[in-house]
């Protein structure tokens, strides 16, 4: 938990982790009642994960800025474009990200994630965001020849290990505001490319938990990752820009946290 003071205090014997029943709204209850300046501060500068834990869906909006449907050449889609990016491509804010063995096109994607609290089944575009537990910043990293040029779906390029950075922080709804109504950006070696705001966004958040949970149930714990602004590598002009080792990711979503990501190659 981030205290007042920007301090990071220890939730051991608390909950076991952020996820699961901590993420209802009696766990998250729990938690707000906390007197932050009572728990133990942690030391140091740990290595932050995930900031939730348990992920059973990770659910990603293609083409959801209109913005951005236009850099990319593409019609804004009639209905929301869903994909899935594999659990086993979730890390930490801070982990760096590699870039797969064969891979020329990786790029980036700074992204609101909403994080399901409690599970919503057909449930009405009014309500939806009763069942939102929290908000974080995603980059929702992709490799644009393996997810457009190798054909098939797009869940192969977008769900290499490391594609799924997460975090620091789930802001809960109180404390981060209009999820319609949020900055975002992101930078390469210093170099602004992203710079977007949620207002652009095609389907917003709580028209996409209606519309999934028409599909299926979205369950405490499931992750969406709800589309990106202008700015990605591929819509670079006039050349594609896309990222190599040794390089140095920032991105951020007003509110919700910074992540710094350094790129290396798969020595595996």
């Amino acid at each position: 938990m981030l205290d007042d003071n920007g301090t990071i205090r220890d939730l051991a014997g608390v909950v076991d982790d952020i996820g699961g029943a901590s993420l209802l709204p009696e766990g998250l209850e729990k938690l707000k009642k906390l007197d932050s300046n009572s728990l133990p501060a942690v030391e140091g500068s740990p290595r932050m994960g995930s900031c939730v834990t348990g992920i059973g869906k990770f659910i990603c909006i293609g083409l959801n800025y209109s913005d951005h449907a236009e850099e990319t050449g593409a019609k804004v889609p009639p209905e929301p474009i869903i994909f899935s990016k594999a659990t086993s491509a979730v890390c930490g804010p801070d982990d760096d990200i590699v870039i797969p063995r064969n891979s020329v096109k990786t790029d980036w994607e700074v992204e609101l994630g909403v994080v399901i609290g409690k599970p919503a089944k057909y449930v009405e575009e009014a309500s939806s965001l009763d069942h939102v537990a929290g908000y974080c910043v995603i980059n929702d990293v992709s490799e644009r020849e393996f997810q457009i040029e190798r054909h098939g779906q797009w869940v192969k390029g977008k769900s290499c290990d490391t594609f799924g950075p997460i975090g620091p922080w789930l802001v809960t709804p109180d404390e981060a505001g209009d999820p319609q109504n949020l900055d975002m950006w992101l930078e390469v070696d210093g170099k602004r490319y992203q710079n977007g705001t949620t207002k652009t966004m095609v389907y917003g958040v709580a028209f996409l938990i209606h519309y999934l949970s028409q599909f299926f149930t979205l369950q405490t714990g499931d992750v969406i990752s709800t589309g990106t602004p202008p700015g990605v590598g591929m819509g670079q002009k006039p050349e594609p820009v896309y990222l190599r080792p040794g390089q140095i990711i920032r991105l951020g979503v007003e509110g919700l946290g910074i992540q710094t990501q350094k790129t290396v190659a798969d020595s595996s």
